[in-house]
């Protein structure tokens, strides 16, 4: 058919109007300009649901609301927003049409992108939330394959039901108990540990070497015995032993009864840290490793996980943290040590004025080193405004990142629970 001289019949959900093909003409790239070119049936079936050769009529089933915004803009050639309609409604109205944004009226351009933006930012909340709140359905496979391998084991339903114990705090009362003890013998080892180092709880040989206090020393015995029964269960009872040595809680725990035992094997093997020389400063290394114990608490906790993975995925952000630190304390540095080089108060070199600049812009300020001069006030004044707004830049994308992963944490937990609770 040709429409070059002819008006166009339109029935959009039952409202009918009639458009001249010359207005149509000026938008050619719409899908009614389009219907100017077509040459067949076949090729207007295409554009619209359906057409009436007849009464020459073309049928579209969308909102007839919306039709009436479209009239306007083949009218004016400027574009409305509806109102009624949500912001990615009328976007898809748009483009079936084949509106561009780009004839968005003036009054109504800057509203409806930020109307869009806003609703961009609210989706983007809820997905994380949702995402959070179900957790990713491959994680939820993965815990379900796992438990399966029990069912090809020997005593595999018993084995399941200790490993969800000793593996998820919340799966029954035992495993709530289990996970106070272990947490109970965590913070003892630590509190001895403490304790060691003060000189009123030190004993001394006839050489002036240290000893262990005999209490502490049974505790430290009873602590890595509790530690290894836990870090041996949790390996024997695993479905999976490789993935056991891939998961860094369970790295963890190996690494905080290692330190123990290569001390035991060099005492018993080589004698004491005075006959030692050098292997005796690497056993004293090991034995300060021992505060990795605090570690184990991670497995305990919620919070802790959050905040691991939380590092591991703000990498970036960290990253670009630190550099700013750096660029900032390079720069102010300089100023100091410029200004206060003369004055004897600790800013002598550069290097010596990285740790004031570090001091000042983390906003700690020991006050150790202190510019006296009007010129190092003011690059100090400098440099802790500085390093207020460079350490506060980043800090709301880390906690919307902590708050995603505690409960995307919380929901694998409870995971764990259902999938263990169902036979």
């Amino acid at each position: 058919p040709s429409f070059e001289e002819d008006v166009i019949n339109i029935n959009v959900g039952g409202l009918r109007r009639r458009l001249s093909s010359s207005a149509l003409s000026k938008f050619p790239d719409t899908r009614l300009g389009r219907l100017l070119s077509c040459d067949s049936e076949e090729s207007i079936l295409q554009l619209c649901d359906d057409y009436d050769v007849s009464a020459r009529e073309f049928y579209f089933d969308r909102n007839p609301g919306f039709f009436l915004y479209v009239l306007h803009f083949y009218q004016t050639g400027k574009l409305h927003v509806m109102e009624e309609l949500c912001v990615f409604s009328f976007c898809q109205e748009i483009e079936y049409w084949g509106i561009n944004e780009f004839f968005l009226d003036s009054c109504c351009s800057y509203r409806y992108h930020e109307r869009k933006l806003e609703s961009r930012h609210h989706n983007w909340d809820e997905e994380s939330e949702v995402s959070s709140v179900d957790t990713s359905p491959d994680e939820i496979s993965d815990i379900n394959h796992d438990l399966l391998r029990y069912s090809t084991l020997r005593c595999g339903n018993l084995r399941k039901r200790l490993w969800l114990t000793m593996e998820n705090p919340g799966y029954s009362i035992p495993s709530k108990l289990f996970s106070f003890v272990s947490i109970s013998v965590v913070l003892v080892s630590i509190a001895t540990m403490c304790i060691h180092s003060m000189p009123e709880y030190q004993e001394m040989d006839e050489n002036g070497n240290v000893l262990d206090e005999p209490i502490l020393h049974k505790l430290e015995y009873f602590c890595i015995s509790w530690f290894t029964f836990e870090v041996s269960s949790r390996l024997l009872l695993s479905p999976n032993p490789r993935k056991f040595f891939k998961h860094p809680l369970n790295l963890i725990d190996i690494v905080s009864v290692l330190p123990f035992y290569f001390t035991l094997l060099v005492d018993v093997t080589m004698g004491s840290d005075s006959e030692l020389g050098n292997l005796g400063k690497v056993v004293q290394v090991f034995r300060l490793m021992r505060i990795f114990r605090v570690l184990k608490l991670a497995r305990h906790s919620t919070g802790l996980r959050s905040l691991g993975a939380t590092l591991k995925h703000s990498y970036r952000e960290v990253g670009i943290l630190l550099l700013y630190l750096a660029v900032g304390v390079s720069v102010f540095s300089g100023v100091a040590y410029t200004a206060e080089k003369e004055e004897d108060v600790g800013f002598d070199t550069i290097p010596a004025c990285w740790w004031w600049g570090t001091v000042s812009m983390t906003t700690v300020g020991y006050g150790d080193v202190v510019p006296v001069t009007v010129a190092g006030k003011l690059a100090a004044s400098g440099c802790i405004l500085g390093g207020i707004l460079v350490v506060a830049l980043p800090i709301t994308i880390i906690f919307n990142k902590f708050s995603h992963f505690y409960r995307k944490q919380k929901a694998l937990e409870a995971a764990v629970r259902n999938s263990g609770k169902k036979e």
